[in-house]
């Protein structure tokens, strides 16, 4: 049995202090909990005997199992944080960490959908003619037109909605504000209509049938079979709908520090991704328009 009330209190310093969301706290635990399991430790004193050696013998040892680098990097933060966290709160002298340098991840750029592939006219056949196919038209809307994250999406409040924007809550409990359109704003109050005639009450926007909350899996289904009938991407999750707001905003004109600001980043480090899409498609577009920009005739 790991050392349960280091892990506790970590955890709850994670949602108090620094106030990160219910996934990212099972994140965070999920990966500690691992370790400490793989370590054998079940006392402060033996987390205390913790060194740099074992912890890249345990990187190894996931790199081995078929783990990518990208999620092997994600366990070695979680493990920087917590013994961070071990410091500052006197149950260790210093860090194992600090001799641990996590894996190289080869930068992956976002997939997107294609402008063509979401046109207003095939998204009119898309949605079935009832509630869960209103909600789910709503709900698809919502991620493309604002980049809303999975967990915004599920917990966009009613009184949060003005006839000319939405206030998101984000990350570390951060609100943004994003601009709507009329016509989504059309869409959100026929879909309150609709629920109030299904008598469902709920401060959630989004609801199931039944009145419950959404939750994650059946928005994953959800989307990936609604982008499944767009695009031949291989990934089809919401997320390609935050990185395609994103893209098609670049693409048409919007600046990275508005984008920034709409998608709720911290830095505009996390933005600039995007700009390598944003890059290959002006390069498509001056290839094909100027007259010496290596188009083939």
């Amino acid at each position: 049995m790991a050392p349960f009330f280091v892990l506790e209190d970590f955890i709850a310093y994670l949602r108090v202090e620094k106030r990160f969301s219910g996934h990212t706290l099972l994140a965070y635990r999920k990966d500690v909990q691992q370790f400490l399991e793989h370590a054998g430790i079940n006392s402060a004193t033996e987390l205390s005997e913790v060194r740099s050696a074992l912890v890249r013998g345990w990187m190894v040892d996931l790199l081995e199992s078929g783990l990518t680098s990208r999620s092997v990097n994600r366990k070695i933060s979680s493990l920087r944080t917590f013994f961070k966290f071990c410091v500052s709160n006197e149950l260790l002298s210093e860090s194992p960490m600090q001799k641990v340098k996590a894996p190289k991840v080869s930068k992956r750029l976002p997939s997107f959908v294609k402008e063509k592939e979401i046109d207003v006219e095939r998204m009119r056949e898309l949605f079935a003619d009832d509630f869960d196919g209103e909600r789910d038209r709503l709900m698809f809307e919502l991620l493309y037109q604002c980049g809303l994250r999975l967990s915004e999406l599920i917990g966009l409040r009613e009184d949060r909605i003005e006839r000319d924007h939405i206030r998101v809550l984000g990350k570390r409990n951060k609100e943004r504000i994003i601009p709507i359109s009329p016509d989504l704003y059309s869409k959100i109050s026929a879909y309150r209509e609709r629920k109030r005639s299904e008598g469902i009450h709920t401060p959630f926007l989004l609801a199931l049938k039944n009145g419950n909350n959404l939750y994650p899996k059946l928005v994953y289904r959800r989307i990936n079979y609604y982008l499944g009938s767009l695009t031949n991407l291989d990934k089809k999750s919401p997320h390609v709908l935050r990185h395609t707001f994103a893209t098609h905003m670049l693409n048409n004109g919007a600046g990275l520090e508005t984008l920034k600001d709409l998608l709720g980043h911290a830095n505009l480090s996390a933005t600039q991704v995007y700009t390598h899409n944003s890059f290959r498609q002006l390069t498509h577009i001056y290839s094909q328009a100027h007259p010496r920009g290596g188009k083939k005739t």
